[in-house]
This record gives C-alpha cells, sequence and structure tokens, in this order.
C-alpha cells in the first residue's frame, strides 16, 4: 500500500490528529523541513518514520520525502490538519488499481478554510493550466498520489512553491492519464506559513509564474 509523505514545518500541533487518523496500509513518512516545535518527535511517538531536510521549501521537502520512499505508490498530504487522511483511498485507489497515473486531491473547502485572496490565485493559475494542457482540471491540491518511479524519472527541479505545478505540467507533457476527485478542505491547526498569508501566497505565484514562464 501506498507511504504518505508528510512535509512538515512546526506542525506538532496539527500531528496527532494527522497521524491518528492514518487508514489501515498507509505508511506515514515525515519530513522535518527545520521544525523548531519538536515535530519530529511527536511524528516518531505516534510512529511514523521521520527525515530530515535541511534545505527550506515545500519542494525540497517533498523530494526528499520521494528519494527516501520505499513504496510503489507515493502520497503526498498536507500535515497541517487541514486534510482528512482518511481521504487517501479515494486519492489512492485509481493509481494503486492502474487506471491513474497521477490522481490529486481537489479542495471542497468549508467555512473558513480557504482565505480568499489564497482561492482567487489559485483559479487563476488553473484558467491558465486548463488553456495550456487542456486538463480540465480546478486545484492543484494539497493531496496527490503517482508511481514513485515514475515521479523520479520526471526530475522535478522546483524546491519551493512551484513543485505541485511542475509535477502537473512535466507529467502532462509525458503523457500521463491525470485527473482529480473532490477531498473535504478544513481549517488548519495552527498559523499557515504559505499560501494562508498574502505573502506566502505572493511567493507561490511568483514560483508558480516562473515555471509558466
Amino acid at each position: 500500500m501506498p507511504e504518505v509523505v508528510l512535509p512538515v514545518l512546526n506542525e506538532a500541533a496539527a500531528l496527532p490528529w494527522v497521524l491518528d487518523r492514518m487508514p489501515v496500509g498507509f505508511t506515514p513518512l515525515v519530513v522535518d523541513n527545520g521544525s523548531t516545535d519538536g515535530s519530529g518527535a511527536v511524528a516518531e511517538a505516534f510512529g511514523a518514520r521521520v527525515v530530515t531536510e535541511s534545505t527550506r521549501g515545500f519542494g525540497a521537502a517533498c523530494w526528499a520525502g520521494l528519494e527516501a520512499a520505499s513504496d510503489e505508490v507515493v502520497c503526498f498530504m498536507d500535515a497541517d490538519g487541514s486534510i482528512d487522511p482518511r481521504d487517501l483511498p479515494s486519492v489512492a485507489d485509481p493509481v494503486v488499481e492502474g487506471r491513474i497515473d497521477l490522481m490529486l486531491g481537489a479542495r471542497r473547502a468549508g467555512r473558513g478554510a480557504w482565505p480568499l485572496h489564497s482561492r482567487l490565485a489559485n483559479r487563476a493559475l488553473m484558467a491558465e493550466v486548463r488553456r495550456r494542457t487542456g486538463l480540465g482540471l480546478r486545484d492543484l491540491g494539497p493531496l496527490r498520489a503517482a508511481r514513485r518511479q515514475a515521479l523520479l524519472a520526471l526530475d522535478l527541479r522546483d524546491r519551493r512553491s512551484g513543485w505541485p505545478l511542475e509535477m502537473v505540467l512535466k507529467a502532462h507533457r509525458a503523457g500521463w492519464r491525470i485527473d482529480e476527485v473532490p477531498v473535504p478542505y478544513r481549517p488548519r491547526t495552527g498559523r499557515s506559513k504559505v499560501t494562508g498569508t498574502v505573502r506566502g501566497t505572493v511567493q507561490a505565484v511568483g514560483d508558480m509564474s516562473a515555471l509558466l514562464r
């Protein structure tokens, strides 16, 4: 069954809920990206394997997790409590069964879960992705699944916020079957460090705009 890469930067408050709800057969792999709140120790206490990545950045943490993983299918999921791990099978199963090469979890946001500035930025970005690829995607998604060796072969280079977009663009270029399934999106636990803030959203937009150029 799939391995679940969880990029982590100071998520000690959210990790117990996330790891306790990990479905049977899904193995958590926490990538500690420089936490100062003991996130790594919390993850280990809940039975997760923990690796560290000193290069700061979402893409850097995801790539480290991909390299450290050993299962055939790998999932990537935010570890801030905004995504319920019990929704992992709906994203992973089509990949495990060989029906889809890259499955994304498209956010279905509850009240207060997705700030307006982030939602608008995502809407504009996805309109451009649809225009360029012809894919019917509505969200890059904080939850995704694909086969590990195939992902490694894509040779993803972005180590910051552009990682999810680069994955979709290169997978499309390689002829992958790509789809999305809606997943509930709830308010995160603790303070957001990226798209929950205006500054983080601007950084993410900049990273992704560079890829589109």
